[in-house]
This record gives structure tokens, C-alpha cells and sequence, in this order.
């Protein structure tokens, strides 16, 4: 199957404006914008047939251009990463079976999240969405509940059936647990990472579709899927020793910029 990898980078986000022209300095010191270090993630995917940056941005353009980045433009309309990812199948013209939307504030997203998400796809025949999911450990449960007694949104997490079919996903974290674990210990919530794979048809169908209230309220573009009846598979990964974490807001650099130098990432 052919895959595709889109990057959408849009300059305008309500949280964070500007965030795919963020720098981030790795291990060695050398800064990079976010944006380019999420394209170097995305070479990083094995079975991968063309990787794009889709975005309505000048600025993201030039960036990505001087980085060496195919870079598609695409209309201000879209309303978030997924209209982006089928705004930018329309104009490279379709041919692909799969197609990646590899959000650009999730850097430190390792490659075999990726491979894993689509073989997840390619193997269950009923999906028409995959996306996955990482167990928390005791220290990321934690991060997730200190950012939200501050007032931050730290991650998604998401609730899905014994056949791995998503239930919800929220901006709060669920299942609510009754008790705090240690660092070190598993627990019983699942944290989304801003990755899926689609179908085509499910990409076109999903941008004729209203958004609900529910997408509209905890600002998730999956639940689009979920509030349409569709089927949207949860692939759990596992995260071999690497740390992961988002680019929500701007208290998130410092977070991102030590797990990186943790894990000696240039």
C-alpha cells in the first residue's frame, strides 16, 4: 500500500500562534523550529512514500523550503489538521491508500509509532481511522494532573473498547482514577498521541460532515469520526524507553527541550 505522511503547520492556532516557527535546541545545542524537527521525525518512518508539509502560511513556506522540505499550500478554511490533510490529498492529486497526518507539535514522536499505526490500519479491514495510544506511567499520569489543577490542558486521553475501538477521547483525563501512582508504576489511563492514519474516503468524508458539539467543546478533531458512528481503532504503542510529549503551550519548550537532552536527540 502507498502511504503518505502529511505535516499540517498552521501559523494562526488560538493556544499558541506561531507555533511551528518555535525553536527548540536539542542535546547538542543546535536549534531547530518545530516544523523541521517533526519533517526529520517523519523520515524517520520506514514503508513511507512521500512526506509533505501542508500549510497556508508564507512564513511556514519559506521554512520548510530552506530546510529542504516539499511544502503543499493549502486554504485558510481548513479548520484543523485533518480538513488539512484532505486539502492537501485533493491537490497532490489522490493516489495513496493510506494517508498519515503527522501533526507538527509532537516532535519527539518516535518512527515506530508510526509504522505501527499503519500496519494497525492495513491489518483490520473495518477501520477507516487508526490512531495511537501509549499507557501513561505513574510520572506522565501525574504531569497530566498537575497540568490541569494549573489550568493547562497537558494531553488527550482516550477510553476505547476490548477491540480497541475508541469510546472518547478529552482534553481531561480519563478514566478518572481514584488513587495516584508511583513514577515508575502502570497505570490504568492511555494517552493519545496526535497521530492517524485514514483511508481516503474516510479523509473526504470527514470534511463534509458538520462539526459536533462534542469536537467543538474539547477541541478534538477525531471526535468528528466518533460523533459521525465511525470507527476509529486505537493502536497501543510502546514507547521503548523514549519520552513523548506534545507542544501544547509555550511552558511546554523547557519540558520538550530536557527530554531531548535526556535522550542525547540533537
Amino acid at each position: 500500500m502507498s502511504v503518505l505522511i502529511v505535516i499540517p503547520a498552521r501559523y494562526a492556532s488560538t493556544r499558541y500562534p506561531g507555533k511551528p516557527l518555535v525553536a527548540l535546541t536539542g542535546a547538542s545545542g543546535v536549534a531547530k523550529s518545530l516544523v523541521q524537527r517533526s519533517w526529520e521525525a517523519a523520515l524517520q518512518v520506514q514503508g513511507v512514500d512521500r512526506v509533505v508539509v501542508a500549510t497556508d502560511d508564507d512564513r511556514i513556506k519559506a521554512t520548510c523550503e530552506a530546510f529542504g522540505a516539499e511544502v503543499v499550500m493549502t486554504p485558510e478554511s481548513c479548520a484543523n489538521g485533518t480538513e488539512r490533510c484532505s486539502a492537501a490529498l485533493d491537490a497532490l492529486g489522490g493516489g495513496y491508500n493510506i494517508v498519515v497526518n503527522l501533526q507538527g507539535d509532537a516532535p519527539l514522536t518516535p518512527h515506530w509509532f508510526v509504522e505501527d499505526l499503519v500496519q494497525g490500519l492495513q491489518a483490520d479491514v473495518q477501520a477507516e481511522v487508526a490512531t495511537p495510544v501509549l499507557r501513561c506511567d505513574g510520572e506522565a499520569l501525574n504531569g497530566f494532573l498537575h497540568d490541569r489543577s494549573e489550568g493547562r490542558v497537558g494531553g488527550t486521553t482516550a477510553v476505547f473498547t476490548q477491540e480497541r475501538r475508541a469510546l472518547y477521547f478529552s482534553k481531561e483525563v480519563i478514566p478518572y482514577t481514584p488513587e495516584r501512582y508511583a513514577n515508575d508504576a502502570e497505570t490504568p489511563v492511555f494517552h493519545h498521541v496526535g497521530v492517524y492514519a485514514y483511508r481516503p474516503d474516510a479523509l473526504k468524508l470527514y470534511c463534509d460532515w458538520p462539526t459536533g458539539p462534542l469536537e467543538r467543546l474539547e477541541g478534538l478533531e477525531q471526535l468528528r469520526f466518533l460523533e459521525q458512528g465511525r470507527s476509529v481503532l486505537c493502536v497501543e504503542v510502546e514507547a521503548r524507553d523514549r519520552q513523548f510529549w506534545e507542544l501544547n503551550n509555550p511552558e511546554d519548550v523547557p519540558r520538550l527541550e530536557k527530554m531531548m537532552s535526556d535522550m542525547g536527540m540533537d
